[in-house]
């Protein structure tokens, strides 16, 4: 039996000591890479970018309304995403991007809990309707009626108090459900349903604009989509991918269900489609990447905050429409607006360095690719499951890993990785109450054995914990 057992049994059969004390420490895994200028952004100044098929003048940086400023406060520290949607933080911020050029707002039925559409139209009514552009998306997974279909679609009018969608997108093509292989997915999500003709009445009367769809995954599905706009059976507006300095070339070194960037892109520009960009900065990791690879950033310029480079990068694509970020803090509107107020280009020179070099670096880490979609939340046992996994990432990017008691630094690291822990997630919401249930698995577009990782990390803890390693 004490053969079969593995050490994570042992332990909570046996019980687990607390890690830490009560000492006040100011150790933690957070970035402590260069902060952003803090000049206000200049006004008047955006960068825009106009669609080829509508004409619209679209402002480079948009609006990703997936990650919502929430109310309250836990041990002196901004909350991570749980809790009430703080409307008027929400007001506030839109109102700012307005003012500063922004007019691209990127949205979804199924983003914030299902909150997102709410809160974004609140906002978003209390500006002229000339003023900005909205996106959201047919986000029917796992149920394919076309009655429920239909149904999301004017629910999202209602939610967003408006009578029109700008560009309306088949949300996150190419993924699996269960069994179900992801072309028959997509076959049943828009096709065998009627959806997608239903859609296209829609583009023709006016009430979408643009018609596009967004990917994660399959390939294959990928290349079905635009074969059908070959062949003239649907014509895409716009497609959205996602396009950064490390998904370009590392994307299914990553994860083999991924597909490069470059091969998206490619596909994109060969047919003269406009892209959005979502996930420029990979949910925040490419602001906060591995020491080695900062010092060299900012030994070309200093002066420029990390996240700049990286969206800098996607927008020297020519054929970017548009870059989405989640900016849930101001500091975050504001230091992107700084970079895109106005943009300037990448030289193919410092295109290559990150492609090729500070891509490597961060490759090489082999941390967890999580975007913080929180595409997998809300678990049903409480698990934290994106916060678990931004925390792991920056202790390793902040090399606070610890590895072994003979590691020179391991008291100050073991330190660091459990106390900043305990404080970004709580205890109840950590990787040891995973029971394996599965149900975040198929939910997540990068593919991240979820549950397998949150019991990896569980045994790593419970060893750091007792000392172990």
């Amino acid at each position: 039996m004490e053969k079969k057992m593995n050490r994570r049994s042992f332990l909570k059969l046996f019980g687990a000591g607390t890690a830490a004390t009560a000492t006040a420490l100011t150790i933690g895994c957070k970035d402590k890479g260069n902060q952003p200028n803090q000049q206000e952004p200049p006004m008047g100044k955006m960068t825009y970018r106009t669609n080829p098929n509508t004409h619209d003048k679209v402002s480079i940086l948009g609006y990703g309304m997936m990650r919502l400023p929430t109310k309250g406060q836990k041990n002196g520290q901004r909350q991570r995403g749980d809790g009430e949607v703080d409307q008027e933080m929400v007001n506030k911020q839109v109102d700012y991007a307005i003012a500063h050029g922004v007019n691209y707002f990127d949205t979804s039925p199924v983003y914030t809990e299902g909150q997102s559409e709410h809160h974004t139209g609140i906002a978003l009514k209390r500006h002229p309707r000339k003023s900005f552009l909205i996106a959201t998306k047919m986000s029917n997974m796992g149920n394919y009626s076309r009655e429920d279909s239909i149904a999301m679609f004017n629910n999202s009018l209602k939610e967003l108090q408006v009578d029109y969608i700008d560009y309306y997108l088949l949300h996150c093509i190419g993924t699996p459900d269960g069994d179900k292989s992801p072309m028959d997915v997509f076959n049943d999500r828009f096709i065998n349903n009627g959806i997608l003709h239903w859609l296209i009445d829609k583009r023709k009367e006016g009430t979408i604009r643009n018609l596009g769809f967004s990917f994660h995954g399959d390939q294959k599905v990928f290349d079905h989509a635009l074969e059908m706009h070959d062949k003239g059976e649907v014509h895409w507006d716009f497609v959205q991918i996602e396009l950064n300095y490390l998904d370009w070339d590392y994307a299914h070194l990553i994860n083999e269900i991924n597909v490069n960037a470059r091969y998206l892109y490619g596909q994109l520009e060969k047919r003269g489609i406009p892209a959005v960009i979502m996930e420029p900065l990979l949910g925040g990791r490419l602001a906060n990447i591995p020491k080695n690879a900062r010092e060299k950033l900012q030994s070309i310029n200093p002066e420029v905050s990390i996240a700049s480079w990286a969206f800098r990068y996607a927008a020297t694509h020519k054929d970017v429409l548009c870059m989405l970020s989640g900016m849930t803090y101001m500091e975050n509107l504001k230091d992107n607006l700084r970079t895109v107020c106005p943009l300037k280009l990448l030289q193919p020179a410092e295109m290559t360095l990150l492609e090729k070099t500070i891509a490597k670096d961060i490759y090489d880490m082999k941390t967890i690719p999580c975007n913080d979609c929180k595409y997998c939340m809300p678990c049903p046992y409480g698990v934290d499951i994106p916060g678990i996994f931004v925390h792991y990432n920056n202790c390793i990017l902040e090399s606070n890993y610890p590895q072994s008691v003979k590691d020179p630094r391991y008291t100050e690291m073991r330190q660091a990785f459990l106390v900043g822990y305990d404080r970004s997630v709580p205890k109840l919401r950590q990787a040891d109450h995973c029971i394996g249930c599965g149900q975040c698995q198929p939910k997540c577009p990068q593919g991240i054995p979820i549950p397998d990782e949150l019991h990896r990390l569980a045994d790593y803890i419970e060893e750091l914990k007792q000392d172990l390693l």
